[in-house]
């Protein structure tokens, strides 16, 4: 299986206000990779509430590189070309999509699916597919709501999910679950 898996922190309700980019890259059906960044958003107002979930304050991201950078000098290369996979895609997604729009980036052509929906097809009835529950029920230690760390849970809920329905590529795999990957929307600009 090869895939990357990618997870976000926000500082506020703004979904472009990513303070944080987490990745685990997945090559020959295991994690071979994993990176994080902080993010200077755009703004540096950080809701109290996020930062009690996450615990990334403004003074630990007032000198880091803002999304644009980051996403011209790395995580495009990262991302462009490979099957990305999400925890609750279409949070990581829309960040994503907003994000771009806010820094006038062009939407490159991304292909992704949700583990959430991967774990739901292979485990029906599990309950809650939480990640922190999923990784539990799976041994998978890790630190929740740090993105490198939420990445590589979910990178590796998949790979049980792969192991679990025999299947021996990220296409095999979906193909058994009868889903497909989707298609992040590429805008005009």
């Amino acid at each position: 299986m090869n895939y990357v898996a990618l997870d976000f922190e926000t500082a506020n309700y703004s979904w472009s206000s990513v303070c944080s980019v987490g990745l685990a890259v997945v090559k020959d059906s295991s994690v071979v990779e994993r990176k994080s960044w902080l993010v200077r958003p755009p703004d540096l107002y950080f809701h109290p509430m996020f930062t009690r979930i996450h615990g990334i304050r403004a003074e630990d991201v007032r000198d880091e590189p803002d999304f644009s950078e980051l996403w011209s000098s790395v995580l495009k290369d990262y991302l462009v070309g490979n099957t990305v996979i999400a925890h609750n895609a279409s949070f990581d997604l829309r960040v994503l999509r907003h994000t771009l729009s806010a820094y006038l980036i062009p939407h490159p052509r991304l292909s992704y699916q949700c583990s959430v929906v991967i774990a739901r097809k292979t485990w029906p009835g599990l309950g809650s597919y939480k990640l922190d529950n999923l990784a539990r029920r799976f041994g998978i230690s890790f630190r929740h709501h740090d993105a490198s760390e939420d990445a590589f849970a979910c990178a590796k809920i998949v790979l049980e999910a792969g192991a679990t329905l025999g299947a021996n590529s990220f296409n095999e795999l979906i193909n058994k679950l009868y889903i497909n990957v989707k298609e992040f929307a590429v805008s005009e600009k």
